[in-house]
């Protein structure tokens, strides 16, 4: 009988494999990634275009135009779409990304020939009729009134404008004058110049057969026009840091938002900047958390988060506390900036950390749908398929002085961006 008094002993990971991936070529040259994994006879396929913000001709044309694609097609109207996929037990997902426009497609083996065809219509032929665009716009603004009031939108809203400027398309924010400037003919255009085989790849995750394969030649490896690469827009208007305080007088709590403008992931420091992240507010047990929410008890949440997009990248603290421990707060953040840089991180919270982290990448191959999300990052990334591997190796070769340098490097007070939306009169 095991002893259940004594915890078992940690075992580090060391080895972690990716499971392997199929790459293949429909008849007009897309490729497929096939993750063939699992028992269940459920399938995910993912259409990925370079659609996002970077690739706009207007601003909003990526998020209105993916709204849009399933509100009518050349012949089914929304009910109908969305009646049909209800009666197969499917569903088709349209989420909003800033650098690529996606859709989603989760169906039951026995159904998926029922289902794809309609994938195929919402991405060849829909008709963004101009009723439901209308409607989106107002469900837009009325939205975007809502996010205003809320003083943790208002900060981030600022924060990355801060680092970007009013013009770049990770910068730039949404207002109800750039909703009511789009046109019917502003999605057309984004769905014409994006939505295209030469611009566009496909996972397909799952109980993946010879059959379903074919299946998802014949709907996709035709019909899907011919286009060009897109080159990204990308107007960075470069600003020095700077503290903004927004005065709302009758909040209960202040926003806090602090952090500077990095990098994408291929950049040399992004994975030891990764690594000091997870260390100052990246997970529970981090030194944020620990002071300012648990000892003391200024928040229920405080973290720090490394944005990479594909041109880009941004770190920043967030929080919101009460008015009175606006004060404190920025001040304990700054302290424990100040501690990464002058002190070595030791070993017992390394270890904990590291644990942490590699268990994250065990998740990443757990079930065929998370191997697919691994599949979207490397291949929307331009990554390596060893890139797991190599992030276990490299996460197992941190060290306290690594820490304590990239610290130096980057956490530095003056170079910080900041801004607070809340009730306080002044910044310190």
């Amino acid at each position: 009988m095991p002893n259940r008094s004594r915890a078992p002993k940690i075992k580090t990971i060391t080895d972690i494999k990716m499971p392997e991936v199929q790459e293949l070529r429909l008849d007009n040259g897309i490729p497929v990634y096939v993750v063939a994994m699992g028992t269940q006879e459920v399938l995910k396929v993912e259409v990925i275009f370079k659609g996002g913000r970077p690739y706009e001709h207007k601003k909003l044309a990526s998020r209105a135009t993916s709204a849009l694609l399933r509100e009518g097609t050349q012949n089914y109207n929304s009910a109908d779409l969305a009646e049909k996929l209800d009666y197969f037990g499917s569903s088709l997902a349209i989420p909003y990304h800033t650098d690529t426009a996606s859709l989603t497609l989760l169906s039951l083996n026995k159904h998926f020939n029922q289902v794809l065809p309609l994938l195929g219509e919402v991405i060849k032929t829909p008709s963004f009729p101009e009723q439901e665009l209308q409607a989106f716009i107002q469900r837009s603004i009325q939205h975007l009134q809502v996010d205003l009031s809320k003083n943790d939108v208002v900060a981030y809203r600022q924060i990355t404008e801060q680092f970007f400027g009013p013009e770049h398309p990770y910068g730039y924010n949404s207002t109800a004058e750039t909703y009511n400037q789009l046109t019917r003919e502003d999605l057309l255009q984004h769905h014409r110049s994006l939505f295209t085989k030469d611009n566009c790849v496909i996972i397909i995750s799952g109980k993946v057969t010879a059959e379903v394969l074919e299946q998802l030649n014949e709907q996709l490896g035709h019909g899907i026009p011919a286009g060009i690469i897109p080159e990204p827009k990308l107007i960075l208007q470069e600003a020095p840091p700077q503290q903004m305080l927004i005065s709302k007088p009758d909040s209960l709590q202040s926003a806090i938002r602090i952090g500077f403008r990095t990098f994408n992931r291929h950049h040399p420091d992004f994975f030891d900047l990764s690594i000091l992240n997870v260390i100052l507010g990246g997970y529970f047990g981090s030194r944020l958390m620990t002071n300012i929410r648990e000892e003391k008890g200024y928040t229920y949440n405080i973290y720090s988060t490394l944005d990479a997009m594909q041109f880009d990248g941004c770190f920043y603290i967030g929080t919101e506390v009460g008015n009175e421990f606006v004060a404190d707060t920025r001040t304990q953040i700054y302290l424990e900036m100040d501690r990464l840089r002058e002190e070595l991180v030791d070993e017992d919270e390394l270890e904990m950390m590291r644990n942490y982290i590699l268990g994250n990448y065990l998740t990443m191959i757990d079930g065929p749908f998370n191997v697919a999300e691994l599949v979207r990052l490397l291949v929307t990334e331009n990554l390596p398929f060893t890139e797991l591997q190599d992030s276990v190796d490299l996460t197992l070769a941190v060290t306290p002085e690594s820490i304590q340098a990239i610290a130096q490097k980057y956490l530095i007070p003056e170079k910080m961006s900041e801004v607070i939306v809340g009730k306080a009169e002044k910044l310190d």
